[in-house]
């Protein structure tokens, strides 16, 4: 912050010199009508001499004009390059006063609206810190100065989770989610840190947070991780089981978590056998398969041709813009009934059943381009696991 106060001064004397080199030069022209002032007081004085000889009968008529213009001469010669007199309109104390007064109001104002403690964070965060307590020391200040950045919120209550602060985190997410929306992530992390806070209690809250979160998204990680440490901790072992295995399936082949999240199902596994019980196994989850039946509104007949692409095919509603499952027919074909599902998936990692809700969509394209067309039907948001039949009409121009 040095070079910042530095740099300050410097432009606070520039404005300085804007207000004090006019007062100076006020005194110094001061000076010159002063000394003007004196010479016409000697000339005044020499010619008055001079008329006093010429009475006296020293000087005649001729001597006496010539003294006088001599004194002129003189007069002249001492008063020649003197500026104008200035006239100044604003006085001699209002420049000293404003000179005072504008450094005063700058600071002040810089100091309430200025940003002095965001440029102080941003130089510490462009060094790495020596300890956790410097970072959360460093996150507080920059959420004290930020407070309405979710980002700063989140990153504050992982770090108040690491210290084992849960009752804090779970503010900090609470207000990040307030902020950025109720995004799963955000409530899954803030179900996790108010159910540690509570002492490992399950309650109502916790349960409508991780509800929530996991009909937005299903695999949250984090909800199903706790649900699966709720569900052990009260002795509920299958349900436990359940939860780890659809955490497991979320996780990357590399990932180091798998190993601790196996041994936690092992341990619910063993348990539930040494209470009587047995192990079901995870059922499959079933493949997606949509039926929708296609046709094209009467008043388009005369606008298409048979051999034009007609493209029908499923996208996520919140999700990768790439279709889930597409088939392509001509507009001969129409009407038809086709079936799509996960056999039709354009990328094994983009299935109909990897997402909750999908959209169905018929395109009619003469350039056979599934991303652009003529023509164009769209059906509302619906379940991917939906089994009855779906019925879409094109009928609009496709915008």
């Amino acid at each position: 912050m040095i070079d910042f106060w530095l740099a300050a001064g410097l432009l606070l004397l520039v404005a300085l010199s804007f207000l004090l080199i006019p007062v100076l030069r006020e005194r110094r022209a001061q000076r010159e009508e002063d000394r003007t002032a004196l010479n016409v007081a000697l000339y005044q004085e020499r010619v008055a001499e001079l008329q006093a000889q010429q009475a006296e009968g020293v000087l005649d008529a001729a001597q006496l004009d010539s003294g006088r213009a001599e004194a002129a001469r003189e007069l002249l010669a001492d008063t020649e390059g003197a500026a104008a007199p200035r006239v100044s309109r604003l006085g001699k104390p209002l420049p000293l006063l404003a000179a005072v007064l504008v450094p005063l109001l700058g600071l002040g104002l810089y100091l309430h609206f200025g940003a002095a403690d965001k440029v102080e964070l941003t130089r510490e965060f462009a060094q790495a810190p020596q300890s956790m307590e410097e970072m959360t020391q460093r996150l507080e200040r920059a959420v004290a100065a930020q407070p309405d950045s979710a980002e700063g919120l989140y990153f504050l209550g992982r770090t108040y989770m690491a210290q084992d602060r849960p009752a804090d985190a779970a503010k900090m997410f609470e207000r990040a989610a307030n902020l950025a929306g109720r995004q799963p992530e955000l409530l899954g992390q803030w179900a996790q840190a108010q159910y540690f806070a509570d002492g490992k209690k399950w309650s109502e809250k916790i349960q409508k947070l991780t509800d929530e979160a996991l009909k937005a998204d299903p695999k949250e990680v984090t909800s199903l991780g706790l649900l699966g440490i709720a569900a052990f901790e009260g002795e509920r072992y299958q349900e436990a089981i359940d939860y780890w295995n659809r955490l497991l399936a979320q996780l990357p082949p590399d990932d180091n978590s798998r190993a601790a999240l196996q041994g936690g199902i092992e341990r619910a596994a063993e348990r539930l056998k040494a209470s009587g019980g047995k192990v079901a196994q995870a059922a499959a989850p079933k493949a997606a398969l949509l039926t929708v039946s296609v046709d094209l509104a009467s008043e388009l007949k005369g606008k298409v041709q048979p051999g034009d692409s007609v493209f029908i095919f499923a996208r996520a509603t919140s999700g990768p813009p790439a279709p889930l499952a597409a088939k392509r027919l001509t507009v001969a074909d129409l009407p038809v009934t086709v079936e799509l599902g996960d056999a039709d998936a354009m990328m094994p990692q983009l299935k109909l059943s990897n997402f909750p809700e999908v959209q169905l969509v018929a395109r009619i394209s003469r350039a056979g381009q599934p991303t652009a067309g003529e023509w164009i039907g769209r059906s509302g948001p619906l379940a991917s696991s939906t089994t009855a039949p779906q019925t879409l009409t094109i009928d609009s121009p496709d915008k």
